[in-house]
């Protein structure tokens, strides 16, 4: 996230855990190449209103795939959904934070079925995917849609399957899973836009239960984006149609007087063990709530406390949160997980969950790995090492009876 000031509370101790079987680990994903480089396929934009900040964490993930393990195709989906194939050398030569697209680049698909060469409109090498890395946000880019794409096609991926990208992706599914798995949560309630439509006073009087001020919100959508705090009742109908320029439902939360703690979360090596999570860090937005502008606008719109000033305590509790809250809704590989630690009672309460977090060199899931002891380098590559593994597994499954 770009313009973001960092703030040490002292030392962290390097994260022992990260390393458990993974000689063994390794064994696996070299068996799959055969010990050749890995193919490694960059998709990145997409159709979505958060494009522009996903070609800012592209940038920094093809600079820092290790080109000794990584043979690296990038791909951009432009916003109209149209892939292109695009020349790696002209961007690492790039000199801007933001990876460009370009339209001539050949025009290229996944395979509609299973295939060695996984590329339609490439050849040769070019034609070959041994893994797909997305780094996209927002509507049919993390929720679940582009998962699909890529388990039709029998390709590894990065990040979650089909059904844990999509409830993430869902603020309200996410939040009632999470709920049911007894973990705390902000009061909200969840407005489709056809109630709102025709049952506005009936809207009006649940969120009137909840109190003002609240927080509507997309249920579907990131960044910030369409985001808006209602002090009162006269501003509801403002904040619910911006949201619903985004979406067909809104979540209204309560606002609670809460720091903004997060925590990155990874599968664990060795899949019998719990998934690994990171120290937290804090988000201090300077005023306010930590809007769009906050994040990529105002280069000192926030600041970042690594790690939180938080109690033992505090963080053991909010480790546990994110760990539970990442099995609940069937997350993989990664995500980032974003609790609220209100102000007033103590209690720390589930937001959201992000699983394809930003992966810009300063934004939060990387540098909450690197605060416990995994660099940027080598998180990407453990990122690439579960996907081959987690196909190898599934490719086991029988597929008739």
């Amino acid at each position: 996230m770009p313009g973001l000031a960092h703030l040490t509370n002292g030392p962290v101790a390097p994260f022992r855990g990260c390393d458990l079987h993974a000689r063994e680990f390794r064994k696996t994903t070299r068996a799959v190449t055969k010990g050749r480089r890995i193919r490694v396929a960059v998709v990145y934009g997409g159709r979505s209103s958060e494009h522009e900040v996903a070609l800012e964490s592209a940038k920094c993930v093809l600079d820092n795939l290790d080109p000794e393990r990584f043979d690296v195709l990038p791909i951009a989906i432009d916003k109209q959904g149209a892939w292109h194939a695009q020349d790696l050398k002209q961007l690492r030569a790039s000199q801007t934070k933001a990876l460009p697209v370009d339209h001539n680049g050949a025009s290229v698909a996944l395979a509609a079925r299973p295939s060695e060469e996984a590329l339609v409109g490439a050849s040769g090498e070019d034609a070959r995917i041994d893994v797909v890395f997305p780094v996209m946000h927002g509507p049919l880019c993390e929720d679940g849609s582009i998962q699909g794409l890529f388990e039709l096609a029998d390709v590894a991926y990065v990040g979650s399957g089909v059904l844990g990208s999509a409830v993430c992706m869902d603020k309200d599914v996410a939040k009632r899973l999470v709920r049911d798995a007894g973990l705390p949560i902000t009061e909200y309630v969840a407005v489709k836009h056809a109630d709102w439509s025709v049952r506005a006073a009936s809207v009006r009087e649940h969120v009137a239960k909840i109190g003002y001020p609240v927080f509507v919100k997309p249920a579907t959508l990131g960044s910030s984006v369409g985001v808006h705090r209602v002090e009162n009742p006269d501003a509801l109908a403002a904040a619910l149609d911006d949201a619903f320029r985004y979406d067909r439902k809104a979540l209204v939360e309560r606002a609670v007087r809460a720091r903004e703690i997060e925590l990155a979360v990874l599968s664990a090596i060795d899949p019998a063990q719990p998934p690994l999570v990171s120290v937290a860090g804090e988000i201090i937005p300077k005023g306010g709530f930590y809007s769009y502008e906050h994040k990529y606008l105002d280069p000192d719109g926030a600041a970042v406390a690594l790690p939180a000033d938080l109690t033992p305590d505090q963080a053991a509790r909010a480790q546990q949160i994110a760990r539970e809250a990442f099995v609940a809704l069937e997350c993989d590989g990664m995500a980032r997980v974003d609790l609220f630690l209100d102000r007033d009672s103590g209690e720390l309460l589930f937001n959201e969950v992000n699983t394809i977090p930003g992966f810009t060199t300063i934004s939060m899931y990387p540098k909450l790995w690197e605060a416990s002891g995994i660099s940027y380098q080598d998180l990407l590559a453990r990122l690439i090492d579960l996907a081959l593994a987690r196909r190898a597994e599934k490719s086991k499954l029988s597929r008739s009876r």
